[in-house]
């Protein structure tokens, strides 16, 4: 078994793939970075078998946690894992001044798309458009998150409260709740639409594949306007693409 992790600045996701398929749950940890190695282990060890592992799979955006999860597959494991860094193959170009500020969880999401042209929307702490044309990553958008609107939007006003991230029945609001929780899920399902409109505008291809992945992908879409697939499994599927380069 390979145990594919991938660690976000929210969560860390963590599935096992028997070299065929992924199998059972993704399993979710929060992220710390003050989790030492050991507190990893005890976490996972009691969330995930880890008997029959034989190779380890990391993509992280944390370095702390990227370090602590290697230590502790070294420790209990006795396993090198392969991280996904600048001598690690990805099989993905990429078009950035600076390549190497480039995410690995970007990286992964480009991997899963084995050919053709798509647009990748990762709905997560921040919201990323990944235009991916032949196996090269041509162009990004950052955008915050819907947790991290919130976030700012509480931080920054002194009456207004931390709420839930729910879909309220209306977009216009007649409570302060409502009225945050319309803001940041119709209003990124409205980002979301306008920046399909803009992207699909600007390289000139109206019937532009779009993908959405990442923790918020279920709640958001349903509320855009556009055709948009929904596989929260991609950037687990470009950690399996580049996983079987390294082998």
């Amino acid at each position: 078994m390979v145990l594919l992790i991938d660690v976000g600045n929210t969560n860390i996701c963590v599935v096992k793939y028997d070299g065929n398929n992924i199998c059972g749950k993704i399993v979710r940890i929060k992220t710390l970075v003050e989790r030492t190695s050991d507190e990893y282990y005890l976490l996972l060890r009691d969330m995930v078998d880890l008997t029959d592992v034989k190779s380890v799979a990391i993509s992280s955006v944390v370095p702390d946690v990227t370090l602590a999860l290697k230590q502790l597959f070294e420790k209990y494991l006795n396993i090198d894992a392969i991280v996904l860094g600048p001598k690690v193959k990805t099989g993905v170009g990429i078009k950035a001044d600076n390549p190497r500020e480039v995410g690995a969880d970007l990286i992964c999401d480009a991997a899963a798309i084995t050919q053709g042209e798509a647009l990748v929307i990762d709905l997560g702490t921040a919201t990323k458009y990944l235009y991916i044309k032949n196996k090269t990553l041509a162009g990004v958008v950052i955008s915050p998150g819907v947790n991290v609107s919130i976030k700012a939007l509480v931080k920054n006003t002194a009456l207004l409260p931390n709420v839930d991230i729910k879909v309220p029945a209306k977009v216009l609001g007649n409570n302060t709740i409502n009225c945050m929780q319309s803001g940041v899920t119709y209003g990124v399902a409205s980002q979301v639409d306008g920046m399909i409109e803009r992207i699909k505008d600007e390289v000139g291809n109206m019937n532009l594949r779009v993908i959405a992945t990442g923790g918020l992908a279920a709640l958001i879409v349903p509320l855009c306007k556009h055709n948009i697939e929904v596989d929260e499994l991609l950037t687990l599927k470009g950690l399996i693409e580049i996983y079987r380069r390294n082998i």
